[in-house]
């Protein structure tokens, strides 16, 4: 739901500064690497040493460059597969290191064996939920379904979530609780939409080899897909 409204009303904004850039001879590909380099820097420079605060600033300076490239793509008539694979493969990276930098924290002076279970299964269970879309879409079926959290839901509540309890340095009673509620709040809705991709990629798959019963044997996945790589953004 939040990509679908954020990224319109982000899109607006962020146009000229992507126009800027193109006139600056900046490619979208390095956009993609310098954004996905400062998230991933952010995270794991700030998150397991406790500073939630400071962690959450660096990475929204870089995450927004996940909109940056694709409006540049779009300006510059460049949009590519290639473009889109990139895109979508360090989307994986940089999520994984956000979830990895909490994991970090409590697995050390956090010292909470709990909560870095369940910031682990958040990792684990976005890079799952982004597949299933994936796969599903890669052997013909529409997935036409989004789920209760997408990427943008994962990151807007954890990081929003991290920035709050960081204040917690600065004296703000109370905040320090705001995490631990999140991550679980991402990994419960990330086991709901894991389910209900599951279920709808079942339903369609059930109903496309139906519709092909009486057209011939089933053809399988292209020699040597079983293990492909996935393809298009997720959520």
């Amino acid at each position: 739901m939040l990509n679908k409204y954020a990224r319109a009303f982000f899109t607006r904004v962020l146009t000229p500064f992507a126009a800027f850039l193109l006139r600056r001879g900046v490619s979208p590909d390095a956009v993609t690497l310098v954004g996905t380099a400062g998230v991933v820097a952010g995270a794991l420079a700030f998150f397991p040493r406790g500073e939630f605060f400071w962690g959450t600033i660096v990475i929204t300076l870089f995450v927004f460059s996940d909109l940056v490239d694709g409006n540049m793509a779009r300006q510059a008539g460049t949009s590519s597969r290639w473009g889109a694979f990139l895109d979508s493969t360090l989307d994986r990276v940089a999520d994984s290191a956000v979830f990895g930098g909490f994991a970090l924290w409590y697995a050390g002076k956090g010292d909470d064996n709990v909560l870095c279970a369940v910031a682990v299964f958040c990792l684990a269970s976005g890079q799952v939920v982004s597949y299933t879309k994936a796969r599903g879409e890669s052997i013909g079926l529409p997935v036409a379904v989004n789920g209760l959290v997408e990427r943008a839901e994962r990151l807007v509540i954890s990081l929003v979530a991290a920035g709050l309890a960081g204040l917690h340095a600065f004296g703000v009673p109370g905040v320090d609780v705001l995490l631990p509620v999140a991550l679980w709040v991402v990994a419960a809705g990330s086991a709901v939409t894991l389910a209900q991709r599951v279920v709808t990629v079942r339903r369609e798959a059930a109903e496309a080899d139906a519709g092909q019963a009486g057209d011939g044997p089933v053809p399988g996945p292209p020699q040597g897909s079983a293990h492909g790589t996935s393809q298009g953004s997720e959520a």
